[in-house]
């Protein structure tokens, strides 16, 4: 099976007509992930008993037309909940952790019979941009073995990127889906913050999660959010905004004539390597091709947007990891003599650096001393951004620039300099805390490596951005190349 040369509609009719078996599908799945696991390293637990058997039982019942993911496997990223089956979000405090109900997600997919072909490497609890932070190992770009495939959702994009699975779930928080999309030569989508329930997610930053996929293609995409998306009582910061059939109006390059696009100056400042800016530039200079209009205009609060993420983000984060004390679940620390000695060896031996030092900043920031000086002030700067892109929406349509300042850099560059990690985060995280959808597609190649085009969008208005990363998909090639898992084609 060649994920490359299908897709999720051709997969689905090949299964409803029994051209193939979703047994045949899931075996041949297997055999690509196995072929190239030893490179990429991308799953942290694979599901092949349970998914073989899945398969036989989707292929005993037989297909209804309407279950687009029925027998198709997919992957998951890591922190995200499955019903017995290992959930770790890279962790060694979740080395041992059995979930015993599935994230709202999952339920969908698994109303529809899709199979869970297994879970995949992150950064430790989604924070890193490199997937370099994982408790279990590095998983490696399949473009150039010796680069990071980004981060958080790193394993999802390298597999996908691989053709290890055709599409994957991964969440993000600040780029986490689109920088690995980036990096990878993959489509990558955030959602509208809301728009999808974060229900059974493992969380890092609630008030800027979000759940979204990896694909092979702009349709796909498209096909696996609408199937995801909706309200969900678990979640009340779920929208009840009706779900469009955002691959029904996908259309061809008609669909951008007129289409106002800003280019905000600060996404091609400063700090943007050269290669990246010149690809991103052939990019708009092609929209323009059809019938767009860009427009350059500027985004002043994004120079703050870093500072005041990793404020916002660590603060949720130590929040939300104190759950985490050895006691109620996950791995407990043996060597102790009291309770405090359980909580204190239990986290010590449990979490990694990268988290350690989120929850100490985290911690700090919303300390009674400093509470004004950083939570608050960054949270007021996160106004100021929301409302720098809603000044720019006034009069467009989408933002666009690159999703990242690099291509993908070399494993070790950076694990050692936090700060130059952070730093590749610039223009992903301000579509975070403003709660936007944003998205990333191939557009090209800087040294040897994919480029992704970043595609911001008005809140729930997903089609739009979809309609016009489709025009661009449909008028060039760069999504038909793929790599040769260590060397460039």
């Amino acid at each position: 099976m060649n994920f490359y040369d299908t897709d999720l509609t051709q997969l689905h009719d090949d299964l409803v007509n029994k051209k193939i078996s979703a047994t045949e599908l899931t075996k041949a799945t297997f055999e690509n992930i196995h072929a190239t696991e030893d490179q990429v390293q991308a799953f942290l637990t694979l599901n092949e008993e349970v998914a073989m058997k899945q398969a036989q039982e989707v292929d005993a019942n037989g297909i209804n037309a309407d279950q687009l993911v029925a027998g198709i496997p997919l992957g998951v990223k890591d922190n995200i909940v499955t019903k017995g089956l290992r959930t770790t979000a890279a962790s060694k405090i979740l080395d041992n952790f059995n979930p015993i109900y599935d994230a709202t997600v999952i339920e969908k997919l698994k109303a529809q019979n899709f199979i869970n072909a297994g879970k995949l490497n992150l950064d430790e609890f989604a924070m890193g941009g490199s997937t370099e932070n994982s408790a279990y190992q590095t998983t490696h770009n399949p473009w150039d073995l010796t680069r990071v495939p980004g981060g958080s959702s790193g394993g999802s994009a390298a597999a996908v990127a691989a053709g290890q699975v055709l599409a994957a779930l991964g969440t993000d928080t600040g780029g986490s889906i689109r920088l690995p999309a980036s990096y990878n030569g993959v489509v990558g989508m955030k959602p509208t913050y809301g728009r999808v329930s974060r229900w059974g997610i493992i969380a890092f930053g609630s008030s800027l999660d979000q759940v979204g996929w990896l694909t092979q293609s702009v349709k796909d995409n498209a096909l696996l959010t609408s199937l995801i998306s909706g309200h969900d009582e678990h979640d009340l910061t779920s929208s009840t905004r009706e779900v469009p059939n955002f691959a029904s109006q996908l259309n061809d390059d008609t669909s951008v004539k007129g289409l106002r696009i800003a280019v905000p100056k600060e996404y091609l400042g400063e700090g943007v390597d050269e290669g990246v800016k010149e690809t991103i530039k052939a990019a708009l200079k092609h929209y323009e091709s059809l019938g767009a209009i860009i427009d350059e205009v500027s985004l002043p609060n994004t120079q703050y947007g870093v500072a005041a993420y990793y404020i916002i983000s660590s603060s949720e984060a130590s929040s939300n990891l104190q759950r985490f004390d050895g006691i109620r679940y996950g791995v407990r620390a043996t060597d102790v003599q009291n309770l405090e000695d359980v909580y204190v060896k239990s986290r010590s031996e449990g979490f990694g650096d990268e988290v350690k030092r989120r929850i100490m900043l985290g911690t700090f920031s919303l300390s009674a001393g400093f509470y004004d000086a950083y939570f608050k002030k960054a949270s007021q700067i996160r106004t100021l951004i929301r409302q720098d892109f809603e000044k720019v929406f006034e009069n467009h349509d989408l933002v666009m620039g690159p999703a990242g300042p690099t291509v993908a850099y070399k494993i070790g560059a950076n694990i050692t300099d936090p700060k130059a990690m952070y730093m590749n985060d610039v223009l992903t995280v301000p579509v975070n805390m403003a709660g936007l959808p944003g998205m990333s597609i191939p557009a090209g190649f800087s040294d040897n490596m994919p480029v992704g085009l970043q595609i911001i969008g008005k809140p729930f208005d997903e089609q739009t951005m979809y309609n016009a990363a489709y025009a661009f998909e449909q008028t060039t090639d760069f999504h038909k190349q793929t790599p040769n898992l260590g060397g460039q084609n």
